[in-house]
């Protein structure tokens, strides 16, 4: 009997009906100016209501239009925000579920990964937003593609990257790592923190990144580890904060997308 990961946020960072989800993520993707670019080995991309921060997370989820049947399976990794616990926590589920379908998780690949700090466990992902609000974006832009979902807890970058390059695979696998940036600070000096934190990741610095300066800055900062090994070439797609896109400017929160190639 498969075990599916219902959608927990449905409804309130994205639409719950089919049609207006579809409908709201082609007008994001649609509005990003076309640009010709490598394909993407890695993605950071913000993970906060639709009306926030899709606009930024669209200029990500574009670049891989052009490549929609290059990529086959996706690792997908977001802090948690709703479960304390120590180290990273990949789902026990046969698929999540999302307004636009299920996408099927890749278990032989989970099943493979044998690394101490790395476990299965449901409660990480029961009511977590910061990988579903990917999913959508994901089922519009590729064709069918299997996910390996982890949330990231109480952890060492190090392991992030340890895990990063155990599941790294070839041209078909994507890495997506979801984080949004500072938080509920007036824009200006959101905008000058952000734009460190940008710095940070242009050079590959994960000692130079805070959970000040964005929620997840430990799956971030292990890809960076990850992408400085192997000499991947980082550019920034988008930064902007709920200032720029829906929010008032008393308190905003920081989003920024960046791609990786190799």
């Amino acid at each position: 009997m498969n075990t599916i990961r219902q959608p927990a946020v449905a409804g309130q960072f994205y639409a719950r009906d089919p049609e207006e989800l579809a409908t709201t993520v082609a007008m994001l993707l649609d509005a990003v100016p076309g640009e010709a670019a490598p394909a993407p080995k890695a993605l950071i991309v913000p993970h906060a209501g639709y009306i926030y921060s899709g606009p930024i997370a669209a200029s990500a989820y574009a670049r891989l239009c052009p490549y929609h049947d290059r990529y086959r399976r996706v690792v997908l990794l977001g802090p948690s925000h709703r479960v304390a616990f120590r180290g990273l926590a990949v789902t026990d589920a046969d698929a999540f579920s999302t307004p636009l379908g299920d996408v099927p998780v890749d278990r032989e690949a989970i099943a493979r990964t044998n690394i101490p700090g790395l476990t299965v466990s449901a409660a990480p992902h029961a009511r977590e937003h910061s990988l579903e609000v990917h999913l959508p974006f994901l089922q519009a832009v590729l064709d069918a593609f299997t996910l390996v979902p982890i949330v990231v807890g109480n952890a060492d970058p190090e392991l992030v990257a340890q895990v990063l390059e155990a599941l790294w695979g070839g041209p078909e696998t994507l890495i997506v790592i979801s984080s949004d940036l500072s938080h509920y600070l007036p824009y200006g000096e959101a905008q000058a923190i952000d734009a460190v934190t940008c710095e940070a990741i242009e050079q590959l610095d994960a000692g130079g990144l805070s959970h000040d300066m964005a929620c997840g800055a430990t799956p971030v900062a292990g890809l960076l580890l990850a992408a400085s090994r192997r000499k991947l070439r980082v550019s920034t797609l988008d930064l902007r904060n709920s200032g720029d896109t829906a929010g008032d400017k008393g308190a905003v929160v920081g989003y920024g997308a960046w791609s990786f190639c190799e």
